[in-house]
């Protein structure tokens, strides 16, 4: 057998091998057609279902209710009273969930969630008689038909639908394939995802920051960030405390924990500037969102005039409004969120505008699975690391069996197809289709 008969016999093993996979992921009692000569048979799309689960769970009650800036607190009526933790025992908490499950002709499905509602009544009203009939596999022409669908999708609720189902495609093609999707992408580049502790809710008096930012360096997080409480309508007592916390942070963990802060749109140029000046001497890693995402203007100012890094993107939708930022030299980092800036398909082409200005993208860790296989799959020096919302990450994958949970800092990649995600019926109390008409 010569050197071309080897090379090409491997070849036809591996689509044999990938063709077999996808037929043990098929529903049982589906018809598979496997490869053909012409490529692989289109799974047409036979059902898109919204899934709403509910259940319960036991959490503490008292603590980590820490309020973060907001864009409302110019207004003395918005601004909340400052927090403290008073523990009071345990309770049950009431809990829902809304999971997309698009289904094949054939039986293959994909799973994705958990979703939210604004994203699910777009889903049902104009993306889910738009998909039916569809190739399913065919995830690059299915997102530029959905966004050519509809003079809204650039942005907003209607992108954050298509994100939705974007991620359900590529679990559903993972499973077809028999493979990770980080695998579908070309990963993974390292053999687990290191994530910075995002440390939203938890309470800002010193002594509860000083126990809570050393275990957290314990539990092997080298990057922490926390979320500030304080704005211009706080006056000069705001800012002092807006300050106080980085040197807190900075004299407790000493030199070798990277400190990031957000500002969650609370702020403004002008705030931003005063606050970063003060605190250049504690060398944060980034400040993040200074102000509201159009005003690009002031994020081009503070980058220019601050050596604290500027970072933005969680409410970016799309590789144009960053590139619109990256050419105007406005960010340090790059934070958009694949579960709303056009799923995985966009967060690709924004991580390849990103490296064309030697920019990383750090995605914001509003949910997990998408984000993982992403960084995962791609180059260390465009995607370094991921977000984990320690507070809100106990729960927000209660119904699953197998939720990514980070070790030492690192989520260990799955090895199942798909994003291996599997719901739990002994977590579910109830569950019902959600159509709306």
């Amino acid at each position: 057998m010569n050197r071309r008969e080897v090379l090409l016999g491997t070849t036809l093993s591996a689509v044999a091998g990938l063709a077999y996979s996808a037929k043990a992921h098929a529903a049982p009692g589906a018809t598979y057609s496997g490869a053909s000569h012409a490529g692989v048979v289109p799974q047409k799309i036979a059902a898109v279902e919204l899934i709403e689960l509910v259940g319960h769970y036991e959490a503490e009650s008292g603590i980590n209710r820490q309020r973060q800036v907001s864009p409302l607190d110019i207004y003395d009526d918005e601004r909340p009273e400052e927090y403290k933790d008073i523990p009071a025992g345990t309770k049950t908490i009431q809990t829902s969930a809304i999971y997309l499950r698009i289904r094949t002709d054939s039986g293959l499905e994909g799973l994705y969630g958990p979703i939210e509602r604004e994203q699910a009544v777009v889903i049902n009203e104009d993306l889910r008689p738009f998909l039916l009939g569809k190739d399913a596999l065919a995830t690059e022409l299915l997102w530029d038909k959905m966004y050519r669908s509809n003079r809204h999708s650039r942005d907003g609720y209607f992108m954050m639908a298509i994100s939705a189902v974007d991620n359900t495609l590529w679990d559903l093609k993972g499973r077809f394939y028999g493979v990770p999707v980080y695998r579908l992408l070309g990963g993974p580049t390292r053999e687990s995802v290191e994530v910075y502790a995002s440390c939203l809710g938890f309470s800002l008096e010193p002594e509860a920051v000083r126990k809570r930012c050393l275990a957290l360096k314990q539990e092997g997080f080298r990057y922490q960030k926390w979320f500030m409480a304080y704005g211009p309508g706080s006056g000069a007592e705001g800012m002092e405390k807006n300050v106080a916390l980085v040197r807190l942070l900075r004299e407790t963990l000493g030199d070798d924990t990277e400190l990031m802060f957000d500002a969650y749109s609370g702020w403004d140029q002008t705030y931003a500037l005063e606050w970063a000046h003060q605190v250049e001497p504690y060398h944060p890693r980034w400040m993040e969102e200074i102000a509201h995402p159009e005003k690009i203007e002031s994020f081009v100012n503070l980058h220019r005039g601050t050596t604290v890094p500027i970072a933005s993107g969680e409410h970016f939708y799309g590789r144009w409004e960053v590139q619109r930022y990256l050419q105007a030299d406005a960010l340090s980092v790059v934070q958009a969120d694949p579960e709303w800036c056009g799923g995985i398909s966009e967060l690709l082409k924004i991580g390849t505008v990103a490296s064309l200005y030697d920019v990383p993208v750090i995605p914001h860790g509003h949910s997990l699975h998408a984000a993982m296989h992403v960084i995962a799959s791609q180059s260390p020096m465009t995607f370094p690391l991921g977000e984990y919302l320690i507070n809100k990450m106990r729960h927000y994958y209660h119904f699953e069996k197998n939720p990514p949970v980070p070790e030492r800092a690192h989520l260990t990649l799955p090895k199942g197809a798909g994003f291996g995600i599997e719901l739990d019926p002994a977590k579910i109390d109830s569950q019902r289709m959600l159509r709306w008409t």
